[in-house]
């Protein structure tokens, strides 16, 4: 079916300023659409909030509104413009329900306004946890047990939540604890939880209600421990249906899927499972009357009897859909836009293969691993407890040939300091006792049982005290798959802490198929990362290039979007297929994961970075790892590489790219702290370092050389002193006296940045917060109170300073 005549102008949605649960891949989806509508020749109009969006740039939507996403507001942008439709899908929960609000004033009627892509009653039947069961039921999908339980209202119309609590008591005979309790109509489970007992029920079923727009909430049997699976379904006009992606979590039922490690495709999955959920998935959409577009619908299968639920569905984009579309390179949110405007998916072209139709249903010959990133930090007191509301703040995702590879790649993504499943200490346990002492026994079973962050790398530091699959598994409830290829991992380190090196190719080589970093290699053997790279390099082992063809290399790949992997070579030599170009390029390196601190603007730094070089005829090559993101989008840069941001893995895509064309640099200015890290290193061996050099990064990162060099300039600054140790910076603020700021040198976003205001603050800060010494020193301000503070933002070009905006703080 060709795409529609009858409408001209199109409004999409976006999703507002970021939130935890509700990041930067809406601006990745919106952006697709956006471009996707405007090629195919309508007028697109843009309503979003955050300015630090690529999708509100001003030339990508025909007319761009930075306004508040209330409907009230919508309502005026849709009474000025005029649009022919709205399409609600690509602005994460803020665009659906601010959709669903004009639909529920009249606005879209009265102004002649069509919904497109998800009709308001599709979008009620997939969010209304009622109508959403109801509808399982006429499929004959099984449903975990629950009740959904709505406050009333009292006399003055508000929510009645004792009354409502009342009501969720009488049902929890039916569904029994553990129980768990979601609200209706919100995003990232906020207001739930998992109750183990009748007074955290009554907690999360009053929360529950007062957080849902509705004082609707879903009480749910217990699903804990069961495996949980989405699939990514993209459906058209006619009816077609795609799994664009299956994914797996990792962390069993009970962790939010955004804060779960997550792989794909699905591994632990038999053939016949596999078909079912599809099937299944495909119906659910159907009966749900998502029209067209990209949703993601949500299973849990019991381990013990294979009992499989549906849990819910998302009849949007969605953070899986980006992770899918970066995982398999078929552009979700692209397509599903097109699919709105009348397209049938064999209609549409896979711009990877250019040859197949967007109705081929993605292949992938790879692992994809997504790691959640969190901020515990931040929060000082927070539980770094993960439960059934999401709190990651970002992700990063890694691609590998093996389980193995992808699971180190993807931890050496993380940006936290990790080269691999490094070490971590378990409190409580006793290393001078045998590992199955009760006292270790103990410590042990208490820490995997938490679900931490850190809970894979504690369940691999179990095993190396001894601990066996069998009991990790009753405990965690990890399936025993992914308990053997974490086991495999520490088995290979106890064989390189024994041997030391390997001496040989083969042995090496072994050793970086299963993605073990120089870095870990080097922690494992005693030596640093520079020596095992040189050892490496001399045995001729070297990564090589693979592309994400969505096809499992059935057609060749046309846009370079590539991983490295190391692989045995056959007939005595291995298959790299970065085929670098012999242009002039330059390599500009990403953010790495969203944090608190660092987030979108440097991707949209870093965005901007590769359209101008572009125009100026470069070849542009973009390396990050995080899926939420435009930068990593196959077609924002010329050549993409899914990679970590450290040393090594920027050294072996350098390799590969001065083999032909010639290299002009790396710019490291734009990613935030992440590349700053590691540009000295990638400077001394002999890269050339494009904008800020690493000595000028330096100097103004370093406290101590910034200082001398605003007294240098006669400029000045607060009373203040360095300090190399902790001695010293209590001898530094007897002088300057109370109250104090503190400052490490290389941090962002004001990371273990603290104001202090007397002697036992200062000392809980020198003791918990910072290791202070001679590579890092500390600057200690005198605290200027009621100061204004002003940013001025300035470019130069080594010569003449153009001053291009300056802000005064409000606070």
């Amino acid at each position: 079916m060709p795409k529609r005549t009858d409408i001209k102008s199109i409004m999409i949605i976006g999703a507002g300023p970021i939130v935890i649960g509700q990041a930067c891949e809406f601006d990745y989806s919106g952006a697709q659409a956006c471009k996707a509508l405007k090629e195919e020749g309508y007028r697109v109009i843009l309503v979003n909030s955050n300015p630090a969006t690529i999708m509100t740039d001003p030339g990508l939507a025909d007319a761009t509104y930075i306004e508040p996403i209330t409907p009230e507001i919508v309502a005026k942008i849709i009474e000025k413009e005029r649009p022919d439709a709205l399409l609600p899908t690509m602005g994460g929960q803020t665009g659906l329900n601010t959709s669903l609000a004009l639909e529920e004033m009249g606005v879209l009627e009265k102004f002649g306004v069509e919904m497109i892509g998800a009709k308001r009653e599709a979008i009620e039947m997939a969010e209304d946890r009622k109508l959403f069961r109801e509808a399982m039921d006429r499929l004959g999908i099984e449903n975990p047990k629950a009740t959904i339980v709505t406050a009333p209202k009292n006399a003055a119309g508000k929510k009645d939540l004792a009354a409502g609590v009342a009501i969720a008591l009488e049902a929890l005979e039916y569904v029994g604890l553990p129980a768990i309790i979601r609200p209706a109509f919100t995003m990232g489970g906020t207001g739930g939880g998992v109750a183990y007992n009748r007074d955290d029920y009554e907690f999360f079923c009053r929360s529950g209600m007062d957080a849902s727009p509705m004082g609707q909430i879903l009480i749910d049997e217990s699903l804990l421990g069961w495996k949980e699976f989405e699939m990514e379904v993209v459906r058209d006009t006619a009816g077609n249906a795609i799994i664009v992606c299956s994914i797996e979590n990792v962390d069993p039922m009970g962790v939010h899927t955004g804060d779960s490690i997550t792989v794909a495709p699905a591994l632990t999955l038999t053939d016949k499972e596999y078909q079912i959920m599809r099937n299944h998935s495909i119906a659910v959409l159907r009966e749900i009357g998502v029209e067209t577009g990209g949703s993601n619908v949500q299973w849990a299968v019991n381990p013990a009897d294979g009992r499989m639920v549906v849990i819910e569905m998302n009849p949007r984009v969605s953070r899986s859909s980006a992770l899918a579309s970066k995982a398999t390179g078929f552009p979700i949110a692209k397509i599903a836009a097109k699919l709105a405007v009348g397209f049938t998916l064999d209609e549409l072209d896979n711009d990877i293969t250019g040859v197949t139709p967007a109705s081929f249903e993605p292949t992938i010959d790879y692992v994809v691993t997504k790691i959640p990133k969190f901020a515990f930090e931040k929060f000082p007191g927070a539980e770094p407890y993960l439960t059934t509301a999401m709190k990651s703040v970002g992700e990063a995702m890694a691609i590998g040939r093996t389980i193995h590879e992808s699971l180190q790649k993807a931890l050496a993504s993380m940006e936290s300091g990790l080269t691999g499943f490094d070490e971590v200490v378990i409190p409580g346990l006793n290393a001078d006792l045998p590992a199955d002492a009760p006292q270790n026994e103990a410590a042990l079973i208490n820490a995997i049982s938490k679900q931490t962050p850190d809970r894979m790398r504690t369940i691999a530091q179990a095993m190396r005290h001894g601990m066996s699959d069998i009991d990790i598994h009753g405990v965690t409830m990890f399936d025993p798959w992914f308990l053997a290829r974490i086991r495999e991992i520490v088995e290979a380190e106890n064989t390189v802490r024994q041997d030391g090196l390997p001496l040989t190719e083969d042995g090496m080589r072994k050793l970086k198929m299963m993605g073990f970093t120089d870095a870990r290699l080097g922690t494992l053997t005693g030596r640093d990362e520079d020596n095992v790279r040189r050892a490496r390099l001399n045995l001729g082992v070297k990564a090589v290039f693979k592309r994400i063809d969505t096809c499992a290399a059935e057609f060749e790949a046309q846009t370079p979007y590539m991983y490295s992997t190391y692989e045995v070579p056959a007939f005595g030599e291995v298959e790299c297929e970065a085929r670098p170009s012999d242009r002039s390029k330059v390599v500009i390196l990403g953010g790495g994961p969203n944090r608190i601190g660092q987030g979108i603007e440097f991707d949209y730094c870093c965005c901007h970075a590769c359209y101008a070089l572009t125009d100026a005829g470069y070849e542009t090559i973009m390396v990050n790892c995080n899926p939420e993101t435009v930068s990593t989008d196959y077609d924002t840069s010329d050549r993409l590489y899914f990679e970590p941001l450290t040393f090594e893995h920027v050294m072996e895509i350098l390799r590969v790219e001065q083999e032909n064309g010639t290299l002009h640099g790396v710019i490291v200015q734009f990613g935030g702290q992440t590349p700053l890290k590691i540009a000295q290193a990638l400077q001394d061996a002999g890269i050339p370092i494009l904008g800020t050099t690493p000595d000028m990064i330096d100097l103004a990162e370093d406290r101590e050389r910034f200082q001398k060099l605003v007294q240098s300039l006669g400029l000045k600054q607060p009373h203040n002193g360095i300090a190399h140790s902790d001695a010293e910076a209590l001898e530094i603020a007897a002088d300057i006296g109370f109250p104090l700021v503190i400052r490490p040198s290389y941090v962002l976003g004001g990371r273990a940045m603290e104001i202090v205001r007397d002697q036992a603050s200062l000392e809980r800060y020198i003791r918990e917060a910072v290791v202070v010494s001679g590579k890092s020193p500390v600057l200690l301000d005198h605290y200027l109170s009621g100061a204004v503070e002003l940013d001025v933002d300035a470019l130069s070009d080594g010569t003449d300073v153009h001053v291009a905006g300056i802000m005064q703080h409000i606070e």
